[in-house]
């Protein structure tokens, strides 16, 4: 695989995923360490009750079983789900203490309705946005997903799916899939103004709208206002019509003036995103060229 390609764009996962692969992933100590790291922010997003008690939770694309360790270390019982047979194979070797199942998530989850407490996901959803065999459709795929997801988890239960969207399309196309299944919740994008530290995660909640969770390093500031209305996918190609486009243009040059960002950022806090900056005096100003 070449410097910055993504794994999807290499080969299925139950075949890039190789035994080869799967024990030099498992044996990786930063990616031990990431994993690790996902997970318990994972778990605190899930915000399960904190009575002491232990929680059947699901582990979706579960791998050779590094995040399942978490929930294990956590007090938690699990059952990790995963396409790959060779990554199965090493969380076996390993003795992991969860339950393992060999399933592909965009066939859907064989598993009993109203069953878990909760769910996660580490860097897996994502690949349902790939038509990876002739005659798949992501769109399809991601409904079964969902649906399935929706109906084995108990009423107030939350699915956490930490995800890598190549682009504002995809994590819009995940998001708005998850809510037709039923979910309320949103995106939540710790550290959304850094390129490196950036996570994105799919809050899920069944039965009840909730409050998001307040991520991670988030400074707000108008300077970011772009970026954040960008994340919704949203981004109108229509230009505006008559008087109503030559106003907006002589405002601003591209005719996207104050009421345009208001709206876009409205729309954006509708669809529960938490990162969009407060509304001031600076919001839509044509900013200065920088030399």
């Amino acid at each position: 695989m070449g410097k910055g390609e993504r794994p999807e764009h290499t080969a299925p996962p139950e075949i890039f995923y190789n035994e080869e692969e799967a024990r030099k992933y498992t044996t990786n100590s930063r990616m031990i360490t990431i994993q690790a790291s996902l997970t318990e922010r994972a778990l605190e997003l899930l915000a399960l009750p904190d009575d002491g008690m232990p929680r059947l939770l699901l582990d979706l694309g579960c791998g050779s079983g590094l995040s399942g360790e978490t929930l294990t270390e956590q007090g938690h019982t699990w059952v990790g789900v995963d396409i790959s047979q060779a990554m199965l194979n090493v969380a076996a070797e390993r003795e992991v203490e969860g339950d393992l199942c060999l399933q592909d998530l965009g066939q859907g989850l064989p598993l009993r309705a109203g069953t878990f407490d909760g769910a996660i996901s580490i860097s897996a959803v994502q690949w349902l946005c790939n038509a990876d065999h002739r005659g798949q459709e992501p769109r399809k795929r991601m409904r079964r997903f969902f649906e399935s997801l929706y109906a084995c988890l108990t009423r107030g239960a939350r699915a956490i799916l930490q995800i890598y969207p190549e682009n504002a399309d995809q994590a819009h196309l995940l998001t708005s899939s998850a809510m037709k299944a039923g979910f309320t919740g949103g995106l939540v994008v710790d550290f959304p103004h850094s390129t490196r530290a950036k996570k994105y995660f799919l809050t899920l909640m069944v039965g009840h709208a909730g409050t998001l969770p307040t991520p991670q390093g988030l400074d707000g500031g108008s300077d970011h206002e772009e970026e954040a209305i960008a994340m919704a996918g949203r981004r109108s190609q229509k230009r505006r019509k008559g008087n109503a486009r030559s106003t907006a243009s002589a405002r601003h040059p591209d005719g996207k003036d104050k009421a345009w960002v208001f709206k876009k950022k409205d729309q954006m806090r509708k669809k529960g995103y938490t990162n969009i900056p407060e509304d001031s005096k600076y919001t839509g100003r044509k900013r200065k060229a920088r030399f």
